[in-house]
């Protein structure tokens, strides 16, 4: 009997032979089904801790084979939030009672250490370990037996998880689903319209969506060469840096920076005003190369197409207002965020906003169409409620394409979330968070009710 198998069998997981049918199941019957967890990256751990401490039963699956897999593919980057912000107190509570030592809680993680330190010991905690499937992909979701259509006695029946585990497709039942599986492997395209188009797929060997290790193990491919940079964020910031410090051993490579902002200043962000001074410290380092003319700045720009010249590529777009050729750039890397999967959603009923593509209730929180502050007001179970009762879309994916997640946020939702699921309301009603700021507050005024401005805004 396989680990997988083992695992189901734990949580009283139902396999096909074991079925019951719909109509024979009631409420206690359904709670005796585990909740489900997809994704073992920091929310989802978090999630399973919760669930742990609580006595409820879980199982978490995770696609890769070890916890937190996702982050080590950006292993290098350190991040801008200490530690206080990326560790879970349900967690590390378990942690510290089998022997775990906080890191300095002021430091700040690379990627690497935040799997090593923190997500790989509490993934193979007593508490969690029996129940982490790995190597496991979640391919859909639905009711069982019945499909998105059918109202009759929806709430009643529980879920059923299809599964695909070394080319075997397992199902797996569920009382509760908690989608935690973030936004990482799905990043939007460089194009401006936001759609993959044939020339940029056909490029893919010389584009790089996200922040490659420029020092270390890619240096031979970007030494001495043309580069572009695509996005104004704070993983473009990164990037940025690393390519810099390049040019310090091979003097000719050349960076070019495209981004679709105004101006070059509304990428630095709040700078010395920011609550996280390495977060301020990415935009003012950047802002002073571009000062010292390090970087060669192209915005606005509205890339519309990418052409393959022998072994470079002409970026084609709107500079300006005038139709513009950036010719020779050999390498491209681009950062221009991410988007959720919802193809395993199809058959769960879903709330998302139109716009940011994040959990509906959220939107008027963080769309950058309304205001660019780091944080939002506190919100848990009852914001990311969904028409599919208990359904959570949690974490980065929450979020949708809306940028400036950050981890603290998605252990508070799934503290409040799991609340919610073992019927303790009053905890799951009383949701406090307290985020840095960024040290700024932009807001967009021209909407049809400026209201939203002043309740949204940070």
């Amino acid at each position: 009997m396989n680990t997988f198998t083992n695992a189901l069998q734990d949580q009283g997981c139902c396999m096909a032979k074991n079925e019951v049918r719909p109509e024979e199941l009631n409420p206690k019957q359904t709670n005796i089904l585990p909740v489900a967890i997809i994704g073992a990256g920091p929310v989802g751990l978090a999630a399973a801790a919760h669930l742990a401490k609580r006595g409820e039963s879980f199982i978490l699956i995770e696609a890769g084979s070890h916890a937190g897999a996702n982050i080590l593919k950006w292993e290098h980057v350190r991040l801008f939030s200490p530690w206080k912000y990326n560790v879970d107190k349900t967690a590390a509570d378990l942690l510290k009672q089998q022997g775990w030592s906080s890191p300095e809680l002021d430091a700040l993680p690379t990627g690497k250490e935040l799997v090593e330190y923190y997500l790989d010991p509490l993934s193979k905690i007593k508490e969690i370990k029996p129940h982490l499937v790995l190597n496991t992909k979640v391919l859909s979701i639905s009711r069982k037996d019945i499909d998105k259509m059918k109202n009759a006695n929806r709430d009643r029946v529980p879920f059923i998880l299809y599964t695909e585990a070394d080319g075997d497709l397992q199902k797996i039942e569920a009382r509760a689903v908690i989608d935690a599986t973030g936004t990482w492997g799905n990043p939007n395209p460089a194009h401006s319209n936001g759609v993959w188009l044939k020339d940029e797929k056909n490029l893919q060997e010389q584009i790089y969506y996200g922040i490659p290790d420029v020092l270390g193990k890619e240096k031979k491919r970007y030494a001495n060469k043309r580069l572009a940079v695509v996005g104004s964020g704070h993983s473009a910031m990164n990037a940025l840096l690393e390519l810099v410090k390049l040019t310090d051993q091979y003097p000719q490579t050349e960076i070019l920076w495209i981004m679709r902002r105004n101006q070059v200043e509304d990428a630095y962000g709040g700078e010395e005003k920011d609550a996280l001074a390495a977060r301020g410290e990415l935009g003012s380092r950047v802002h002073n190369l571009v000062d010292k003319g390090k970087l060669t700045v192209y915005t606005p720009y509205r890339i519309q197409s990418l052409v393959k010249k022998s072994d470079t590529i002409a970026i084609k777009g709107n500079y300006n207002g005038e139709e513009t050729i950036i010719p020779e750039v050999q390498e491209i890397i681009v950062n221009t965020g991410s988007r959720p999967d919802f193809e395993m959603l199809r058959e769960v009923r879903t709330s998302i906003d139109t716009a940011t593509e994040s959990v509906e209730a959220l939107a008027p929180l963080i769309d950058p169409n309304i205001h660019s502050c780091g944080t939002v007001r506190p919100h848990g179970e009852k914001e990311l409620r969904q028409p599919e009762k208990d359904f959570y879309i949690v974490g980065a994916k929450s979020y949708g394409r809306a940028p400036t997640f950050l981890m603290a946020t998605g252990y508070e939702q799934v503290r409040s979330v799991v609340a919610h699921l073992v019927a303790d309301y009053e905890a799951a009603r009383k949701v406090e968070l307290d985020l840095p700021e960024t040290g700024v507050c932009n807001v967009n005024l021209n909407l049809k009710d400026p209201s939203i401005v002043a309740n949204s805004c940070c």
